[in-house]
């Protein structure tokens, strides 16, 4: 790591975050650029990516928002980042993904590397047999309502403990 740097983030790394955002594909952020067109400049792209992150100076730039229409005629807000932002995103994730699993209950199915909404089917439908009751538990906006000093009082904990 170089002394001027904040953060050691490896080229490497963000290499492997680039490779991951190209084969999600996805849609363009705000700034209307694709993955084609970023790949346009990879080099300089990343390495400014890189240079902002190790810095501690990177600050993701707003999201495009789309509004997608719901089966009970609500609207769901989903927001786009940038190719950009969607690298730095996997980037953190490449980084914090292996301190936070090991902290993670057996039975949680979301969002976790190596399973998925089938699995968490799969367990049901055999627990099923297995058990006389059930628990079931809709947590509707729970990431728009969790206590965020709570969380990120968590992450820091994490951090220490990983060192």
């Amino acid at each position: 790591m170089s002394e001027t740097k904040s953060f050691n983030i490896s080229k490497h790394a963000l290499f492997q975050a680039y490779k991951r955002v190209k084969e999600n594909k996805g849609a363009a952020g705000v700034d209307r650029q694709t993955i084609s067109e970023f790949e346009g400049k990879l080099k300089d792209n990343l390495y400014k990516i890189w240079n902002r992150m190790s810095s501690g100076s990177y600050f993701p730039p707003p999201v495009k928002v789309v509004e997608i229409p719901k089966k009970s005629g609500r609207i769901r807000i989903l927001g786009v980042p940038s190719v950009e932002d969607r690298i730095a995103q996997m980037t953190a994730k490449l980084y914090f993904e292996p301190l936070v699993e090991p902290y993670f209950h057996n039975n949680s199915y979301g969002y976790r590397p190596g399973e998925s909404a089938l699995d968490a089917v799969e367990i049901t439908r055999k627990r099923c047999w297995e058990y006389n009751w059930v628990l079931e538990f809709d947590i509707k906006g729970m990431f728009d309502n969790i206590n965020h000093e709570l969380l990120m009082r968590a992450v820091k904990k994490i951090l220490i403990i990983n060192g």
